[in-house]
């Protein structure tokens, strides 16, 4: 049974690449236009890390670049879900929602277990 401490301390380390690629996803999909850096930064990992994940999407088709040229900016970019990665965020959310269920309810039955033992401790004190 995992310790709730541990969870706690670690979980970013726990958050996968599955996880990072439906954080991902959904991000583009709310606003296509994210920098690389934003979405660095809004997520919690490296911008390589983000380069990789959106290089790695774009070949699975997941994900297509839209460039706008006659932007001032010149870094015109759209990050557009294509109809195969709104597939993709369906089935990672479904998988995520699976897994987290599970956790909350290992989380659940620790801090029962916690709060009775809590409570022996207080009785034998008295």
């Amino acid at each position: 049974m995992p310790n709730i401490l541990f969870l706690f301390l670690f979980f970013p380390i726990l958050m996968n690449n599955q996880d990072i690629r439906l954080d991902l996803l959904r991000r583009l999909e709310s606003n296509p236009q994210y920098t690389q850096r934003e979405l660095s930064r809004e997520m919690g990992v490296s911008v390589g890390k983000v380069n990789y994940c959106i290089k790695k999407l774009t070949e699975k088709g997941l994900i297509k670049l839209k460039n706008f040229t006659h932007n001032p900016k010149k870094m015109g970019y759209a990050y557009l879900l294509t109809p195969s990665g709104i597939e993709e965020k369906s089935r990672l959310t479904f998988s995520f929602l699976k897994r987290k269920t599970v956790e909350y309810e290992i989380l659940k039955k620790e801090i029962n277990e916690l709060k009775l033992e809590s409570e022996e401790m207080t009785n034998e004190r008295r």
